[in-house]
């Protein structure tokens, strides 16, 4: 379980949770009134997270991707290259 901090008491605090969270790798969750606000987390967990997400956004990209050529596989080449150049006749008149 997290530790919690009021934002108030974390500047009397600091080195010590610091050392908390660096060093023994307990996060921290800074409150507002009874509020939770923020984390304070080790950096390698936050480059974890951020590794995580990056994942996530590429796998929900590739399935897309996937999706608009099941949807367009009946579309031929010179369809599309129609389709584009009067897009670009459209785009110059506006």
């Amino acid at each position: 379980m997290n530790k919690t901090i009021g934002v108030t008491e974390l500047p009397r605090s600091f080195r010590t949770i610091f050392d908390e969270v660096a060093r023994r790798r307990r996060p921290y969750v800074l409150m507002r009134g009874s509020r939770p606000e923020a984390v304070l987390i080790p950096y390698d967990e936050d480059l974890r997270l951020q590794q995580f997400q990056e994942r996530d956004i590429l796998h929900r990209y590739d399935r897309l991707v996937e999706r608009m050529a099941v949807h367009n596989e009946t579309f031929s080449a010179e369809v599309v290259d129609a389709d584009v150049r009067k897009a670009r006749v459209k785009g110059r008149s506006n």
